[in-house]
């Protein structure tokens, strides 16, 4: 007779899915550096109906591991219509990646016949002990009895990771937290989600965050708005403005506490183009009004003046504030070639003021990127070549709906090595910097409705599932994602690449890259192999283990 309840060990990189026999070998082993996470899987399957399992861990590196069970989210917007192959599957369903904290008097369900898998992290100090370690994971029914014991080995490498050098912004987005959770803009009940979210995003290698000066003008429709979340406070009095940084304050000194390394401030203009003003909202002879919006060409002669003494204001914040060295600015979100006349003028108006400062936007077009109206683009993943070939320096990039074709990314159907690629690819070219849009964007494509992420997961039919948000909103705090924990994974590799730098040099490092493959790693060209990951990391941590000196 069959055992009741079969498991099995599987690396972070395997999506276990409830309806479809796990195929993925076992890893009874592995090796992580000092400060980095070690994440993997215990899989199992119940006969039958199995409720208030238990599970406990044994381990000397006990204290620094936590337990979460994989769950099941649901997907009706999988990819589009022309998209590649490398996917997993191509229908609606259920689909593991929320990473709830297992609840031992709640207990485990064994479900008949299903797949299903615990997720282990092993958070690794950066003055952890070196060596060999046995984590054992036990699964008793509710009276004790021992149903199933897996034990994996992990080695510690007497090496730590180095600091992340890459600039990494995952756009935040305050007013989602604020209407999932019911509590009212910058109250203190809001000023504890950000708080909470902020550490999670910073604990993930997230250093920059979108700072919302005034209401993002980003995926909303036009004419239509998203809930005021303005960090500014603005007066207009006998012709004058006045501006109070209070909240600003409070937000840098919040940032300052949570680790954040970066100032990201939201853009002056609308998205695509800047054509209009964001939503301004300001006390105007002692009436809360908004003073500008879609409503207001970007050339407005007011708003002109508006955002000219507005700068000069927050320039003499930043100063105060010792922030010269880390803050960044936008002008406006994926503007296009047809943009030019109403980009310009909006770069003409404002870099005289930051042209001490560095101006990054979404910008894809490099012959848009020759009018010289930006010095820093991010082009997309799959539009970045151009820049590449005309050795564009600093360069950053981003992915989000549009690049789904070749290009990593982390869909919900995609395979968990195609997020992991990230980290490598980042490595092979280079790159400073990578954005992306959806940290916890939990409203309807252009932000027309509110939906609920443990349902909806698509933004309304928007985007593929999995674009629009990393984490969900649980009760006490945000609930990560199989793809938040394995993009972290991706940016440990990089930390990783560039210590092993130190020892071999950079073409060294990626000769070893590129041994055992037939083409050279590019955005578009990448392993698709999850063993492949797995098998280069270790090779990575035994060669840095052999340069080590402790």
């Amino acid at each position: 007779m069959a055992d009741p309840l079969e498991t099995r060990i599987v690396s972070s990189l395997i999506k276990v899915f409830a309806d479809d026999e796990l195929e993925a070998p076992p890893q009874a082993s592995g090796s992580c550096l000092r400060g980095e996470t070690y994440s993997f899987q215990v899989a199992y399957r119940a006969q039958v109906h199995m409720r208030s399992l238990q599970v406990h861990v044994e381990s000397e590196l006990q204290a620094y591991i936590s337990l979460r069970t994989v769950e099941l989210a649901p997907a009706e917007f999988i990819n589009y219509h022309d998209a590649d192959e490398f996917v997993l599957r191509t229908t609606p369903g259920l689909y593991p990646d929320p990473l709830v904290p297992l609840n031992n008097e709640r207990g485990l369900t064994g479900y008949p016949h299903q797949w299903r898998s615990i997720w282990v992290s092993v958070d690794i100090p950066v003055d952890a002990e070196a060596g060999a370690f046995d984590i054992s994971v036990k699964i008793t029914d509710s009276q004790g009895k021992s149903l199933a014991l897996e034990t994996f080995k992990l080695e510690v490498i007497a090496a730590a990771l180095p600091e992340q050098t890459l600039i990494h912004t995952e756009w935040f987005h305050v007013d989602c937290l604020s209407t999932h959770y019911g509590v009212d803009v910058f109250s203190e009940p809001h000023w504890e989600r950000i708080e909470q979210y902020i550490r999670t995003a910073v604990n993930h290698g997230m250093n920059m965050i979108l700072t919302p000066l005034f209401t993002p003008p980003l995926d909303t429709e036009i004419g239509g708005e998203r809930p005021t979340v303005q960090l500014v406070d603005v007066e207009l009095s006998t012709g004058n403005y006045h501006f109070s940084f209070d909240r600003l304050e409070r937000w840098v000194d919040l940032c300052n506490r949570c680790g954040v390394k970066y100032v990201e401030f939201s853009h002056l203009f609308t998205q695509w183009g800047a054509k209009h003003a964001p939503k301004i909202m300001a006390t105007v002879d002692g009436q809360f009004k908004q003073l500008f919006g879609w409503n207001t060409d970007s050339r407005d002669p007011e708003y002109t003046a508006f955002i000219t003494s507005f700068l000069h204001e927050l320039i003499r914040f930043i100063d105060d504030h010792e922030l010269r060295e880390r803050v960044f600015f936008h002008l406006s979100d994926e503007p296009g070639l047809g943009d030019l006349d109403t980009y310009r003028a909006a770069s003409e108006l404002v870099k005289p003021i930051l042209k001490d400062f560095p101006m990054i936007d979404a910008l894809s077009d490099y012959d848009f990127y020759r009018s010289g109206l930006i010095e820093h683009p991010i082009p997309a993943s799959n539009d970045i070549q151009p820049f590449l070939d005309h050795g564009v320096e600093g360069l950053w990039t981003y992915y989000c709906c549009a690049q789904y074709k070749k290009v990593s990314n982390r869909f919900f159907h995609m395979p968990s090595a195609r997020n992991r690629a990230l980290g490598i690819q980042l490595y092979k070219l280079n790159l400073k910097g990578f954005l992306h849009w959806g940290y916890n964007f939990w409203y309807s494509q252009f932000s027309k409705y509110p939906i609920n992420p443990f349902q909806v997961t698509d933004a309304g039919g928007g985007f593929p599932a999995g674009d629009p948000f990393l984490v969900y909103p649980g009760e006490e705090g945000p609930i990560e994602s199989i793809r938040l924990e394995v993009l972290t994974e991706a940016l440990q590799d990089l930390r990783a690449l560039e210590l092993l730098e130190t020892k071999l040099g950079r073409e060294g490092v990626i000769a070893l890259l590129e041994e055992d493959l037939q083409e050279e790693i590019s955005l578009t060209v990448y392993p698709h192999s999850s063993e492949w990951y797995i098998r280069k990391r270790e090779q990575i941590n035994a060669v840095i283990n052999n340069n080590s000196n402790g």
